[in-house]
């Protein structure tokens, strides 16, 4: 049945159990589980990211992303993430194109952008480790959106930098360290931005975190060819109940100020 197509296709999601596992619990051949979760994988990838308060919009392109956040006055926070995936046989064309400068390893890079409370809005830009993280964003057009969108701002790290140089008033980076020379009051007063800076971005952080809680996306063993899916369709559940959790949220909060109004 569908409900079971797609009971089976989240618990693989959260668990990364192997298909021949999930198979014999559920009293299937391991063919049938696998076309399963092959026809639901695609269809949780398409929903896209939720809207908090929007019930029935979902915000899917980053030109959807940089709409909503122009017209509600939302500051986005983007990051990249990498997930380690299989290594490409060997002799393949491109497969020094997987291995990560950074954790030297064969990955996949994924750019989260969330709003300030670390609700995702975006989960996208798949592109092999090697691939800067600004190079990613550049590809799919971000730069052409914030000048379509001139009053959207975000905070960013040091890995789009250039992006901050190109459009100083609406992307905030880490301010640079100061040179060994300099006096310690600069110093100082370095350290201090750069804090501020941080705390301002680390909900973006906290936004990826929720989405490694998931199995699949702290070790990927599947295709390469259906991460990007993977990727998406856990973004889009992540953020279904952030959503959800501000709705139940929202009562109490309303409850919470009107005692205080009427006291």
């Amino acid at each position: 049945m569908f409900t079971d197509r797609v009971l089976v296709t989240l618990v693989h999601l959260r668990t990364q159990l192997p298909h021949a596992a999930l198979a014999e619990l559920y009293g299937v051949g391991r063919s049938t589980l696998t076309e399963a979760i092959g026809e639901i994988r695609p269809l949780l990838a398409e929903r896209g990211c939720a809207i908090p308060d929007r019930p029935g919009l979902r915000l899917r392109t980053l030109a959807d992303v940089f709409a909503y956040a122009d017209a509600e006055g939302v500051v986005l926070r983007i990051d990249g993430t990498e997930t380690q995936v299989r290594r490409p046989a060997a002799h393949r064309l491109g497969r020094r194109a997987f291995v990560s400068g950074k954790r030297k390893q064969n990955t996949i890079k994924t750019t989260t952008i969330s709003d300030g409370q670390g609700r995702t809005l975006f989960s996208g830009a798949d592109r092999p480790g090697r691939m800067h993280d600004q190079t990613a964003m550049r590809t799919e057009g971000i730069a052409e959106q914030f000048r379509l969108h001139a009053n959207v701002k975000a905070e960013v790290d040091e890995g789009y930098r250039g992006l901050a140089n190109e459009l100083p008033d609406q992307v905030s980076a880490p301010p640079r360290k100061p040179r060994d020379d300099a006096p310690l009051g600069e110093r100082y007063v370095w350290r201090e931005m750069r804090c501020r800076q941080s705390s301002l971005r680390i909900c973006v952080e906290h936004a990826n975190a929720e989405h490694r809680k998931w199995r699949q996306l702290q070790r990927y063993t599947g295709r390469r060819e259906t991460y990007a899916e993977t990727h998406r369709a856990i973004a889009g559940l992540v953020s279904d109940r952030a959503a959800r959790r501000a709705t139940l949220r929202k009562p109490s909060t309303e409850l919470a100020l009107a005692r205080s109004v009427t006291s």
